[in-house]
């Protein structure tokens, strides 16, 4: 199969899709790979690197996208759904949910598009999106700290505090692989951490493995605006796979929160989970709304690109692969989790999640696989 991997075009986007060691097991199984030209120079992998590994390199990223499986890592953005086509195989992340526009043109298009962060695991987890989850909740607590800073339009409040001066209030909504990592470098830096889930056996497992390191509570709509209020930094972390995040802050619950207050919403991608949001890019990452300074880059993993495509690759090579050996069709039949990646075939919408929120229609992934 010849397989490509494009240069990430989305606004301060470092990460790459493939790295020089994906490459070179896609070579040794007899793949032929294309590498747009300066594809890793934001992860510190050069053209050079790419080369030795076994791919070729080419100038323009229309010469990747004649490829029949292409490799990226953040959405597709117009000009490259532009180039995608029927027969051809997409894998990478997309956020379908909240984002009509792109999954409009997928389905014109006819891709078969497989969704990284829909691709599930025995045991009920998304191991291609806990990589990058991971990297985001250890960021959270970071930007969000720089977020809180006086000359940013913070409230001045170090989130460790000092001997005599109390630390931060942070609040974490979602106990899942964000959060989890969130809560942990927050109270590492110092901070008063609480972390809300709605599942108590998720805050049960938090309470055996990290002790009294931070706090837990129930999180119902009273308990999570009495703990909002209190806070300095509220860093949104809730996940519903492959669908648009609940909002858990209103816009109206902003004069309740105090005044430069930060939050820091991870789950922009999936539309955000607090009412005020909106995607920002690491050139420009925050704005303010009534007084409350709001921190929505869409593409966290990227402010730290060669960390996040090493652990990307680790946990995307292995599906690649399957894809590439075998094809789409038998890659996803004999693997369930796979199957639960597609998400478009030839012109069909085929993931619940993203139909119910997009209010269109949907076949089954099984069902495409038929087609």
């Amino acid at each position: 199969m010849k397989i490509g991997c494009p240069k990430e075009i989305k606004p301060q986007e470092f990460r790459v899709g493939m790295t020089p060691n994906a490459v070179r097991e896609a070579a040794l199984r007899g793949h032929a790979v294309i590498v747009e030209t300066g594809a890793g120079n934001g992860a510190g992998f050069t053209d050079a690197d790419y080369t030795a590994a076994g791919a070729v390199i080419v100038g323009t990223a229309a010469e990747v996208f004649a490829a029949e499986m292409i490799v990226k890592v953040k959405e597709p953005q117009p000009v490259e759904r532009a180039r995608l086509r029927e027969g051809q195989v997409l894998f990478t992340y997309l956020h379908l949910a909240p984002d009509p526009d792109q999954t409009r043109d997928l389905l014109k298009s006819g891709v078969t598009a497989i969704a990284y962060e829909t691709v599930t695991d025995d045991r009920g987890g998304l191991p291609l999106l806990a990589p990058m989850s991971e990297v985001a909740g250890r960021l959270a607590p970071q930007v969000g700290a720089w977020t809180l800073q006086k000359a940013n339009g913070g409230r001045g409040v170090l989130l460790g505090g000092v001997p005599g001066v109390l630390p931060a209030r942070v609040l974490v909504l979602g106990g899942g692989v964000v959060g989890t990592h969130a809560a942990k470098i927050a109270a590492g830096m110092g901070a008063d951490v609480t972390v809300l889930d709605r599942s108590v056996n998720r805050l049960r497992y938090l309470d055996d493995v990290f002790g009294g390191t931070f706090k837990s509570a129930y999180s119902d709509a009273a308990t999570t605006i009495e703990l909002a209020r209190q806070a300095d930094l509220i860093i949104g972390a809730v996940l519903i796979p492959g669908a648009a995040a609940p909002k858990l802050i209103t816009r109206a619950q902003l004069s309740e929160l105090k005044p430069g207050a930060a939050l820091v919403d991870v789950a922009i991608d999936q539309g955000g989970c607090f009412e005020t949001s909106h995607a920002t890019t690491h050139q420009d990452p925050i704005y303010a709304v009534d007084g409350i300074m709001h921190y929505c880059v869409a593409n966290m993993p990227g402010a730290v690109a060669r960390t996040s495509t090493l652990a990307l690759g680790n946990a995307t090579m292995p599906f690649m692969l399957a894809l590439a050996d075998k094809g789409w069709k038998r890659a996803c039949a004999e693997d369930r989790h796979l199957l639960a990646g597609l998400n478009t075939h030839a012109g069909k919408l085929t993931y619940a999640a993203v139909g119910a929120a997009l209010g269109l229609p949907v076949t089954t992934a099984s069902e495409a696989l038929k087609m």
